[in-house]
């Protein structure tokens, strides 16, 4: 048995310090201004329930954060009932989040990735909340082949239709492979509409290029039917993406989807070089449309059947875009889109437009000297990445190959908030970060951007009582041109907002209700807002916090 020894007056004063250090940090901050009563401080507590079923959930793990200084937090596991309290704290703004096995980790009335914060202090009630938490779901089935039989190590990949940002986009979000049963599986799924999109190879297909014999194997002793190959099929069934139909995912949904996968003739394609360009001639690459963007397309090879005539095998029939090198220049060339649906097709190239190079040199605001941490994106009409480069030291950024074209430049920054004001080329300056690449163009330009340095803070109202949680936008001038400077923020529970980093420009800020989900991008559906919003111009001087001097209106949805 262990000796008790009796403490002395220094081991008990070490004791109360060290508690009195440990009460400190878990207290978050405040300036000495904000200070809590003496009486106890304020208190934040509530229940965290199913979003579904609105059952408590208890042993979720609730954290409470100072918004002003994230690195001050607390932590508590919630009851069986699902209740939560944070006690003695000082007058504030707070983050509240949940956590719980299978369910999605949110904030307190989060949508995307704004969340609505909980204010301490006046007439605001703060002990009665309500954290609610959406249950995970999960989709799997098997892949078969046309007989049945599982097709193992299939690439199965999930696509989600995402309505974040006021655009519907289908992006993707994950891949499996199958395994030796031919089933896949993706858990953790927020509720949404998905699509599938399986690419496989039968097992028994033989390959049309023998590279024993390196010669195009066309002799009747092969079967046609292995000279197959499975097209990318999606979950209905299709083969192409924009005819696929969504599965629609609800919350803590288990799914099971399987898909059947059948074998069509693969294509054997001609095309032609002239016998002065055959020297470093080199294979045409495929691109195809899935979705809301293009993917290269896997072909089995190329081999010359007689002088300059070549021939290429193993994609099934469909519309493709091609690309090739030309042997003269060595640019990339883009044909138009393709439909090919014969064997023997002969691939008219000539058609094909050369591509285009881009030299920018960047000016900084405000004198700044350009690092690699900022990154410039080439977007396409269809807001697809066409190119993405780091600024080098000198602040120039090349591109090379892009097809000809209209293009969008979107600049990238952990550390600021960039825009383009303008550009200059060949002495004439256009504003905005639009450009044209004619076929074949070499074009050198300067941009000038600007610089977020702007913080926007005011308040949301419904009438004369402040609103919580509705989206508040700041709408630039000629949104569809400029949607990088575009800001956006959720009301907290005194109805504040802040928004961060905004380029100096002339805007209009809108409050509306219930608008998350909605397609704001569109204008149609934004016009109808900003006719009743607040009008204001952010100048290239200005720094710091514009307080806003009268709060929005609340616009219903």
């Amino acid at each position: 048995m262990r000796a008790f020894v009796q403490p002395t007056w220094h081991t008990l004063l070490s004791l109360a310090l060290l508690l009195l250090c440990f009460c400190t940090f878990l207290v978050p901050h405040a300036s000495s201004a904000n200070q809590a009563s003496a009486n106890g401080g304020f208190k934040i507590a509530g229940t965290v329930v199913n979003s579904v079923t609105g059952a408590p959930l208890g042993k979720a793990r609730i954290t409470l954060m100072d918004a002003a200084n994230r690195a001050n937090f607390l932590s508590v596991i919630t009851a069986d009932n699902g209740h939560f309290e944070f006690y003695s704290l000082n007058r504030g703004k707070y983050s509240l989040e949940g956590a719980k096995r299978g369910f999605i980790s949110a904030g307190y009335e989060q949508h995307e990735e704004f969340s609505t914060a909980i204010v301490t202090g006046g007439d605001f009630n703060t002990e009665n909340l309500v954290l609610r938490l959406t249950p995970l779901a999960l989709l799997g089935g098997k892949v078969l082949d046309e007989s049945g039989e599982p097709v193992r190590k299939a690439n199965v990949r999930l696509f989600i239709d995402n309505q974040q940002g006021g655009r519907r986009r289908t992006v993707p979000v994950g891949a499996d492979t199958t395994d030796d049963q031919g089933y896949y599986e993706f858990s953790g799924l927020a509720p949404a509409n998905y699509f599938i999109a399986v690419s496989a190879k039968p097992w028994y297909a033989i390959p049309s290029f023998s590279s024993r014999r390196n010669r195009y194997l066309s002799s009747p002793n092969l079967s046609s039917s292995l000279d197959v190959a499975y097209p990318t099929t999606y979950n209905n069934g299709t083969t192409d993406s924009q005819s696929a139909t969504p599965i629609s995912i609800q919350a803590g949904d288990h799914v099971q989807v399987d898909m059947h996968l059948s074998p069509v003739p693969v294509l054997h394609l001609i095309f032609r070089i002239p016998q002065a360009e055959q020297q470093g001639v080199s294979m045409p690459a495929f691109e195809t449309r899935v979705f809301d963007s293009r993917e290269y397309v896997q072909v089995e090879g190329m081999q010359s059947s007689s002088p300059g005539v070549y021939e290429m095998a193993g994609i099934p029939a469909g519309k493709y875009t091609v690309r090739f090198m030309d042997p003269k220049s060595g640019q990339a060339q883009q044909s138009t889109e393709m439909n090919l649906t014969s064997d023997g097709q002969e691939l008219d190239l000539s058609q094909a437009q050369p591509s285009a190079s881009v030299k920018l040199s960047f000016k900084m605001p405000r004198q700044e000297t350009p690092t690699q941490q900022v990154n410039i994106a080439l977007l396409d009409s269809r807001r697809q990445v066409a190119g993405f480069q780091a600024i080098n030291a000198t602040g120039e950024v090349e591109f090379e190959n892009i097809p000809a074209g209209k293009y969008s430049i979107l600049v990238f920054s952990r550390n600021n908030r960039y825009s383009v004001a303008r550009i200059v080329s060949g002495g004439v300056e256009t504003l905005g970060h639009d450009l044209t690449f004619a076929p074949g163009s070499s074009l050198s330009m300067t941009v000038f951007l600007a610089v977020g340095l702007v913080n926007v803070e005011g308040f949301a109202f419904r009438g004369h009582k402040p609103c919580s949680g509705v989206m508040v936008a700041l709408v630039p001038k000629d949104p569809q041109a400029h949607l990088e400077m575009f800001r956006r923020d959720q009301s907290d529970s005194d109805g504040s907002f802040t928004l961060p980093a905004v380029i100096p420009g002339t805007y209009t800020l809108i409050a509306v209700e219930d608008a998350w989900g909605f397609q704001w991008q569109q204008p149609d559906v934004l016009n109808r807002y900003l006719q009743h919003g607040q009008t204001l111009t952010i100048g290239e001087l200005m720094t710091n916090i514009v307080h806003l001097p009268e709060p929005v209106e609340v616009q219903p949805h």
